[in-house]
């Protein structure tokens, strides 16, 4: 990654995209990106390594380019970061579901 590559938006950042140490390290790729859809806030990356899934949170990504993502920590802390656990199921409102599905918990539905 060139110190002149110019910065690009969480929402611009395609799965497979290098993510580097502050070192220059490469430490894998990312997986997927974690964003507060509500609040329209970027919440951090989930880093694909050879020794599976870890969650990188958000002050942790110093820069995102088209070209790598490059974190503010060392290689050695990087190894430490947790695994990459899902959130509590999400629900929404099942406008849908009636008196009857009310009366049987049905008005609400995973998302």
């Amino acid at each position: 990654m060139s110190p002149d590559s110019p910065a690009i938006s969480y929402k611009l950042l395609d799965s497979g995209t290098p993510v580097l140490a502050s070192g220059g390290e490469r430490l894998g790729t990312v997986n997927r990106v974690l964003e507060n859809e509500r609040e329209h806030i970027f919440d951090g990356i989930v880093l694909h390594t050879d020794d599976g899934e870890r969650f990188v949170d958000a002050p942790e990504v110093a820069r995102i380019t088209e070209t790598a993502v490059l974190l503010s920590i060392t290689a050695a802390e990087a190894a430490e970061l947790p695994a990459h656990e899902p959130g509590a199921p999400e629900y929404q409102a099942n406008v849908r579901a009636g008196r009857v599905g009310r009366l049987f918990g049905g008005s609400w539905k995973r998302k």
